[in-house]
């Protein structure tokens, strides 16, 4: 697998080296329902005691990327004067963000146009429903896949999350370094994902299972794997955000109670368009019922004549497959970070877990709950706090019901 990684560099030089000795930044995007990305807008950056480090001005697709001279914390301000004409703050002109190093810190600044109050405007719960909708939408795809692999082998896989950066990443270096549309890459990224699941399962895991190993020592070979492909990512990759170069700056569409841009409409209905396939598959396919055989019960599944091995490494790539798709279009709208599976690791075993160990279907509406929830928490808590409220949910859901939404009962001893 470090060997494969290392390989983008050799593929796409000139975009692998130009991260060399990237430094820590602050970047965001203006933008606004009615006149999409805002062009021209000077963005400055200073040191909690007023001094400045940097400015830069808006691009035509609105975003702005200020270089730092080290780690911090910083105030990023936008002058009251520089907006258009119509377009006002929402909170305030600035923000204080901390910045650890090697990375590149978003930065949020509300910016109000007047469409939210015009007769049609968006309803801010809805607009979060539908946000928290897509958001879990993009876990399940991921979640699906490492809730196969739990229940086909008892692995709680902390590495699955590389897998939805390394799909991201892949995407990011086919479309922005070799000019392969975003749709091929994607598909391209999800044949790679595929093959790392694969290379997972036949060169780690089943010779480990050979072996004996336990859960245990499985479950610490797998943050050790995390941690070396996480910052092999680093390294290759570069610790800045990227966008793709395809559907940037779109200007969002309004739907009434609210308003969406067609890249978030189109990522939403292509993951729910892959999330039901899979569905059919684990229902109607002959594989599909073999996984479900295995997960139920892997040596009664061998007694029935199923060969096991070959429907985990079947698992496998479905699995890495549907991450790396969810790490492509996770970037789509977050832009490519190269800890961004990471991140969204503890959401994909929140919803895991409280679908139900094991089961896909509890994946799928364990994820969808946890979305909404962590979207629609944002109403009474502080946006930075988000992530905070789903894993809350998760307690409170498992005390009252231990064994998740879908999952059944299981009597120890």
């Amino acid at each position: 697998m470090a060997l494969f990684t290392a390989g983008l560099a050799t593929l796409v030089p000139g975009v692998a080296h130009a991260a060399d000795g990237e430094g820590e930044q602050v970047s965001g995007t203006l933008r606004t329902s009615l006149s999409g990305p805002i062009e021209g807008v000077e963005v400055v950056v200073t040191t909690p005691d007023g001094d400045v480090v940097g400015t830069d001005e808006t691009d035509e697709n609105g975003r702005f990327v200020v270089d730092l001279p080290g780690p911090g914390e910083y105030t990023v301000t936008i002058p009251e004067d520089s907006l258009p004409e119509g377009v006002e703050f929402n909170a305030g002109n600035s923000r204080t963000v901390t910045v650890d190093p090697g990375r590149s810190q978003g930065v949020i600044i509300g910016l109000n146009d007047g469409s939210r109050e015009s007769g049609g405007g968006s309803v801010r719960w809805v607009e979060l429903l539908v946000s928290g909708l897509r958001f879990g939408l993009l876990i399940a795809m991921a979640a699906i896949g490492l809730s196969l692999i739990f229940g086909t082998t008892g692995l709680v896989n902390f590495a699955h999350g590389e897998l939805v950066t390394i799909g991201a990443i892949v995407a990011w270096f086919i479309n922005v370094g070799g000019g392969v549309p975003l749709i091929a890459a994607a598909i391209l990224a999800m044949i790679v994902g595929a093959g790392i699941g694969a290379l997972n399962e036949v060169a780690l895991w089943r010779p480990l299972r050979r072996r004996g190993t336990g859960l245990v020592a499985a479950l610490v070979i797998s943050i050790g794997l995390s941690l070396l492909l996480r910052y092999l990512y680093q390294v290759i990759y570069g610790g800045r955000s990227n966008a793709f170069a395809d559907y940037r700056g779109q200007r969002t569409v309004d739907y009434g109670a609210f308003s969406m841009t067609n890249k978030d409409l189109t990522s939403m209905l292509v993951a729910l368009g892959v999330l039901v396939l899979v569905a059919l598959m684990l229902q109607r396919t002959k594989m599909g019922k073999a996984m479900r055989a295995v997960s139920d019960n892997r040596d009664l599944a061998a007694s029935s004549g199923i060969d096991v091995n070959r429907v985990i490494l079947v698992v496998w790539m479905v699995g890495g497959s549907l991450a790396a798709l969810g790490g492509v279009l996770l970037g789509l709208s977050d832009e490519v970070q190269w800890d961004m599976g990471f991140r969204l690791l503890l959401l994909m075993f929140a919803g895991v877990t409280l679908g139900g160990l094991g089961t896909a279907y509890g994946a799928l509406v364990g994820s969808i709950v946890v979305g909404v929830f962590v979207q629609m928490s944002t109403l009474v808590i502080p946006n930075d706090m988000k992530y905070v409220g789903g894993l809350l949910l998760l307690i409170v859901i498992l005390i009252v019901r231990p064994q998740g939404i879908l999952g059944s009962r299981a009597r120890i001893g």
